[in-house]
């Protein structure tokens, strides 16, 4: 066992947590004033101890967590596990350019949080910030329980060498991005996060300020398309064809893809480019599971421009299996995701290149590939789509869907901490 500290509501240690040895830091409880929309925690006289997770039973209680966290939450639905075991898996693409940790906080043996920290080699590349994220954050209602895992992650950020931490992001921002603070009454999208009503302001307690705040829309697929850009579409016709894709070329559009998105979104706050073994696994996996009109591709003069990523709503399907495929949760994910089809999807990617987003044409092509895909979602009888993350002070992209009958229903914020 590594080093212990000692803590109480006025101190804040820096425990030095070694590569692949277990550590704990204790923590005294708090002498809190109970928060608007908090309740405490009966049992916060008991110490808490943070650990590091290695492997086996430690991994095992840092993914069952959340059942915990959301039991009496009725809006939560449980990821499929195997899903959530293969993003913390050696195997995940992304621990090839990321150094990481995660850790389980524990109160009288039992697991109450969670949390991870990542450095992520290709976002020091890009913006050279020396910044760190946090992620995977679940907790208890307790201020004590927060104070330690944040403790834990930012001495880690610290010792190895990075200036500011910024978050969640589980594990990158091309995955799950910001905590949830507005919108906690609907069950969340595939691949978007959930969160308990005192994850925010436990946050900010414990220093971290909003960073970026990231919304959610919902549209439905039957909106009457915009006169203007109709006639803006029709004229540029003959020039732009939006197909779906094709899947006897799936390695091709792959790329294709994603180096417009590489292109498209650059200038955005926290870009961190699609690393091509990443993306081209997602798109394998994602081709399984969806028709090839959910991609749809714009191309000018035979040029690819845009394109646009609808999925069907896993989350929806795979509703009361409670994250489990054994023994027939997989039966009836795959009649549900193949034969009844799910009835909501989302759309999580969508991108112009750059040499068109200041034009007239940036907008239409926009407008092209939505259009081309809400088709296609409602001839499979999708009644509600999900259009984000989309950046807060993204007006051009916020207008677009505004225009098109979009409502923002849920906001989810990043936040950050200089160390």
């Amino acid at each position: 066992m590594g080093e212990s500290r000692h803590w109480s509501a006025s101190t804040r240690s820096s425990a030095l947590i070694s590569q692949g040895v277990q550590s704990t830091v204790y923590l005294r409880p708090f002498l809190w004033t109970q928060r608007r929309g908090m309740t405490a925690n009966t049992d916060n006289n008991a110490p808490v101890s943070v650990q590091v997770v290695t492997e086996g039973a430690g991994m095992r209680q840092f993914l069952a967590l959340p059942e915990r966290i959301y039991a009496t939450d009725p809006a939560w639905i449980a990821p499929l596990g195997f899903m959530k075991r293969e993003q913390m898996s050696p195997k995940n693409h992304f621990f090839d350019h990321a150094r990481w940790r995660a850790w389980v906080a524990y109160r009288r043996g039992q697991p109450v949080g969670r949390i991870t920290a990542q450095i992520d080699e290709m976002h020091l590349r890009q913006h050279g910030d020396d910044v760190g994220y946090f992620g995977m954050l679940e907790a208890e209602e307790d201020p004590a329980i927060f104070a330690a895992l944040f403790a834990a992650a930012e001495d880690w950020l610290r010792g190895e060498g990075m200036k500011q931490v910024r978050g969640p992001f589980n594990l990158h921002v091309n995955e799950e991005v910001g905590l949830l603070v507005e919108g906690f009454s609907t069950p969340p999208y595939v691949l978007m996060g959930h969160a308990r009503p005192w994850y925010g302001p436990s946050v900010e307690a414990q220093g971290y300020a909003g960073a970026k705040d990231l919304l959610a829309y919902q549209v439905r697929p039957d909106f009457d398309a915009p006169r203007v850009m109709e006639r803006l579409a029709q004229r540029v016709s003959d020039r732009v064809v939006v197909r779906p894709l094709r899947r006897s070329h799936l390695r091709e559009d792959a790329v294709i893809m994603r180096e417009i998105f590489n292109d498209a979104w650059q200038n955005n706050w926290g870009f961190v480019p699609l690393a091509a073994a990443d993306w081209t696994e997602t798109v394998s996996t994602l081709s399984k599971l969806m028709p090839d009109e959910y991609i749809q591709i714009a191309e000018y003069d035979g040029e690819p421009v845009a394109f646009i990523v609808a999925l069907p709503n896993l989350n929806e399907a795979a509703r009361d299996l409670n994250g489990r495929l054994l023994p027939f949760g997989w039966a009836k994910l795959l009649w549900r995701l193949k034969v009844r089809h799910p009835q909501s999807a989302r759309v999580p990617l969508m991108g112009v290149r750059q040499g068109f987003q200041h034009s007239r044409l940036g907008p239409t092509l926009a407008f092209m590939v939505i259009d081309a895909v809400r088709k296609a979602l409602h001839a499979r009888g999708v009644r509600d789509v999900e259009m984000g993350w989309i950046l807060e002070d993204n007006d051009g992209m916020r207008n677009i869907i505004e225009t098109i009958g979009g409502v923002a229903y849920k906001r989810y914020r990043v936040y950050q901490k200089e160390l």
